[in-house]
């Protein structure tokens, strides 16, 4: 992508003034023109209208790869510049027409430096928008540019100027043109991908499922689970029930496959439990070919033992902490809800039901659509459950992305919604803290 990381090619011939003042002086790494041109957070969040480049994309993009050519003051600059323009509050996940984040540009570019200070920009959002329960929109009471912007002289310190890439001339009517571009800025549209998809849960248990293939797909093409997913599953019972002594007891949420729950019945379990809302998926578990029908729930060692509940997990699992059920391994793998629910779990529910000595574990496919946004929910998810009064250690595991890379091909053949694309799958183990 180098002849398309070049400042040409990013700021367009098109980009309004005001916007491209900010976005030159973020490539060149003038961190006193930035201070100077960054009056409101908007200015700090401004998009070129064709490319999606964002001040944040700009200044990290203009360091290109290393080379022998940087110096130590080049380096400064440009932290220094990245770190006012979070400051001001540029967004660290804005996409550009790449479907690339700031924090993407600085990973497909080698720069962790700069990298990681768009996984703690990240961090500290999310940890804001969960106390928050959402963002609220920021806006200034300042008045208009002052006239040096009006007539496009980005004065700063010293006299310097940011460069520019567009002249000023009047058009035919004699209109400035700069007045024209500002009036009216067009806005970028980031470009659509598969992880664009919004699944909603209450949509999740209305649609119709299809087991094939070693995957289970919703009406709307949106894969729930598939079998590629069969050796983190594996691993995930190894974490959870440590040399698989049998006698434990277990409780999954979020049946799909029973890839889990089909290894959970190896381990000689005393209680096996399993919460599943969907009708179709239930249907599947009562076939009479299915392994967890009425069979296997009366081969239990008592009465209840095996089970398979029917309902949302948030009614269900609020029935068993109140019957005092508890477990020595829980895991957790839902479909169609936000991190707000999994967090919700492990701070109401797991402090509950999960023996002092118990295992808690869960799906990790937190923001995998791309490498940043699953860097910073694995730190996010880390600080909530420290809260939650768990310790979490993470299992790195190599992903075999050979029939996972394209979306459409391999494994996502029929597949709308690609949830995954990472070739390093985090496993958490989290036990009680003490």
């Amino acid at each position: 992508m180098a002849d398309q990381d070049s400042i040409l090619a990013r700021i367009s011939v098109n980009c309004p003034p005001e916007t491209q003042r900010v976005l030159t002086a973020a490539w060149s790494h003038d961190v006193r023109a930035v201070k100077k041109l960054l009056d409101t957070p908007d200015k700090a969040r401004c998009q070129d209208p064709q490319t999606g480049e964002t001040p944040l994309h700009a200044a990290i993009r203009s360091c290109g790869a290393p080379s022998e050519d940087d110096t130590p003051e080049d380096l400064e600059a440009a932290h220094k510049t990245v770190y006012e323009l979070l400051l001001w509050g540029a967004i660290w996940n804005d996409v550009d027409d790449h479907s690339e984040t700031p924090g993407c540009v600085a990973q497909r570019l080698n720069r962790p430096e700069l990298y990681n200070l768009c996984v703690d920009a990240g961090v500290r959002a999310e940890m804001i928008f969960g106390l928050l329960d959402g963002y609220e929109k920021l806006s200034s009471d300042g008045e208009d540019d002052d006239e040096e912007m009006a007539n496009g002289e980005a004065q700063v310190e010293d006299g310097d100027e940011a460069p520019e890439l567009v002249s000023v001339e009047d058009d035919q009517n004699g209109t400035d043109v700069v007045d024209e571009l500002v009036k009216e800025e067009p806005t970028f549209q980031p470009p659509k991908n598969d992880s664009d998809v919004d699944v909603k849960s209450e949509a999740y248990l209305r649609s119709k499922l299809t087991y094939s293939d070693g995957k289970l797909v919703d009406d709307a093409g949106n894969g729930v689970m598939m079998a590629w997913e069969t050796d983190v599953m594996r691993r995930s019972v190894d974490a959870l029930l440590p040399g698989k002594e049998p006698g434990k007891r277990i409780l999954n949420i979020g049946f799909g496959m029973g890839i889990i729950d089909t290894m959970f019945t190896e381990t000689k379990p005393a209680r096996h439990h399993i919460i599943e809302a969907h009708p179709e998926v239930l249907a599947h578990i009562s076939a009479p070919d299915s392994k967890f029908g009425k069979a296997w729930e009366e081969s239990g060692p008592e009465p209840g033992a095996f089970k398979v509940h029917q309902g949302k997990w948030q009614d269900v699992a609020l029935e068993l902490l109140h019957s005092g059920q508890m477990y020595d391994a829980i895991y957790f793998d839902t479909f169609g809800e936000d991190y707000a629910q999994l967090r919700m779990f492990f701070t109401e529910f797991i402090p509950g039901l999960l023996d002092t000595r118990g295992i808690f574990g869960f799906f990790n496919g937190l923001g995998a659509d791309r490498k940043i946004c699953y860097d910073v929910y694995t730190k996010v998810s880390e600080m909530h459950l420290s809260e939650a009064g768990l310790d979490t250690d993470w299992d790195e595991i190599p992903v075999d992305m050979k029939e996972l890379a394209e979306a459409g091909k391999g494994e996502w053949e029929g597949v709308k919604r690609r949830y995954w694309t990472l070739d390093t799958y985090r496993l958490p183990t989290c036990t009680f803290l003490g």
